[in-house]
Order: structure tokens, then C-alpha cells, then sequence
């Protein structure tokens, strides 16, 4: 009894065809996931975090969340993001959106976000700023949209994903941790909460810092850090917690 012949592989073009198709159907079953590690555009962060991140930084065209035991310390690793976004997209404005939209000048400057492209957006109800990040997002004039407070559910969630790609900018939620998470179709989720600068004396309270948790990152891995800002040199230096504690001790 003969064994069938087995089937031809295929050509080099029909290989390519089959590639093609499956990488679409990924994109249709999970957004987040189209373009992963094949060249999306990213923001750097500092090597600690970006080695952690599949893209090897902070992906653009990409929605994000930070959960913020404190609302300056949420608002000022936030403030660095878009910082970044608006050196990588330049010419494009950045959208504030809030309830009661607050931002000082001085203080983002500091952090490298200059406010000359900031739009400030009021939103009085959760749906209206997200329905005006969406819009923005999907806009290739907007570089990146930050959400004060406004918490979506997955199907919210993932058309500010897809207004992202559309758009090629960055959105970011930033909330209280006080809020139960829950799911998320962000690729990133941090927590963010406050931490004395070492330089810090009773007259001067030195350079913003912070405790920086990974949570989840699709493909990547959660990781906890203490992060100080040098605005001098306009870097985020990032150490493991016990590094981080050793520096502390010889200082001391």
C-alpha cells in the first residue's frame, strides 16, 4: 500500500500570504498585540524599566495605565511620559484632560514637558473624557492624551487602544490606587507612589522620586524600583529597592 505523497510546502510568496493572515487575524483578537517586537516605535525610560518591556521601552501607539498612591506622584512619572512623547512626536499637542484640568507650568517644565503644546480639556463626567481622549487619539495632530480619574471598562478601554494605533500617539490613564484595577486591555499597568529624595534637606526637598512598580506589561516582567529624576541631565535613574537602600547607608 502506498503512502499519499505529502503535501508541497509553500512558496516563498505563499509563505509571506499565510504570515500576513495570521498576523491579521492576531490584530483582530487582540489589538494590543499588532506590530508586537516588530519595530513599534518606543519611548525610553531608563534601562532598568525598558529592559523589563518586550519593546524595550514604553510602546507609542499604545494606551497605558498608572495607578497613583499619590496624585503628585501619578501625575509627575505621567508628566516625564508625555515629556518623552513630545520629543518623539514633535509638532504634535499634548491633550490634559481632567474634571478640573491643572497644570503648572514650572513644575512639568522641570520634568521636560514643555506646556507650550498642552491643551487643557475639562471633562465634567468620566464619559466625556474619555470620549474626548478617544477622538484626540485617533487625530494624528495629538501626540499623547492623559486621562485624570475616568476608569473604562474593557470595551472603553480597548477603542482608546485602537483610537491609539489609529492615531500613532500615547494615551495614559492615570487613577488612585485606591481604586480596585481589575482588568485592563492596556499594554502597560504601573503603580506609582511618593519617595524622599536622598538629597533632600529641611530647606530644599531635592529632585523628584519615586517607588515604581511594573505590574504588568504583555510580555514583559513586573518588576519594583526607586526612581529619582535629574533634571540637570533630564534622566530618570532607576535601582532595585535593596541597591537603591545600600546608596542610602553609604550616603548615611
Amino acid at each position: 500500500m502506498t503512502q499519499p505523497d505529502a503535501a508541497p510546502l509553500p512558496d516563498s510568496m505563499d509563505r509571506d500570504a499565510l504570515l500576513a493572515g495570521l498576523r491579521a487575524r492576531i490584530a483582530r483578537l487582540d489589538p494590543g498585540l499588532a506590530g508586537f517586537g516588530a519595530g513599534r516605535a518606543t519611548l525610553p525610560l531608563s534601562p532598568e524599566l525598558d529592559a523589563h518591556l518586550p519593546w524595550n521601552g514604553l510602546p507609542l501607539a499604545g494606551l497605558h495605565e498608572v495607578l497613583a498612591a499619590e496624585p503628585g506622584a501619578g501625575m509627575g512619572f505621567s508628566a516625564l511620559i508625555l515629556a518623552r512623547a513630545q520629543a518623539a512626536l514633535p509638532g504634535r499637542s499634548i491633550l490634559w484632560i481632567a474634571s478640573e484640568p491643572d497644570a503648572y507650568p514650572p513644575g512639568l517644565a522641570s520634568l521636560g514637558l514643555s506646556a507650550a503644546s498642552l491643551i487643557l480639556v475639562r471633562a465634567a463626567r468620566p464619559a466625556d473624557a474619555l470620549w474626548a481622549a478617544e477622538e484626540g487619539l485617533r487625530s494624528p495632530s495629538i501626540g499623547a492624551a492623559l486621562i485624570f480619574g475616568a476608569v473604562p471598562d474593557l470595551t472603553a478601554a480597548r477603542r482608546l487602544q485602537l483610537a491609539a494605533e489609529t492615531g500613532g500617539g500615547i494615551g495614559l490613564l492615570l487613577r488612585s490606587d485606591d481604586q480596585s484595577p481589575g482588568p485592563t486591555a492596556a499594554l502597560t499597568r504601573w503603580r506609582l507612589s511618593a519617595r524622599p529624595s536622598p538629597e533632600a534637606t529641611p530647606h530644599h526637598l531635592g529632585e523628584p522620586g519615586w517607588e515604581i512598580a511594573l505590574l504588568r506589561a504583555r510580555g514583559g516582567r513586573p518588576g519594583t524600583w526607586a526612581g529619582e529624576w535629574n533634571a540637570a541631565r533630564g534622566e530618570l535613574t532607576t535601582l532595585a529597592p535593596a541597591q537603591a537602600a545600600s546608596i542610602k547607608r553609604r550616603r548615611a
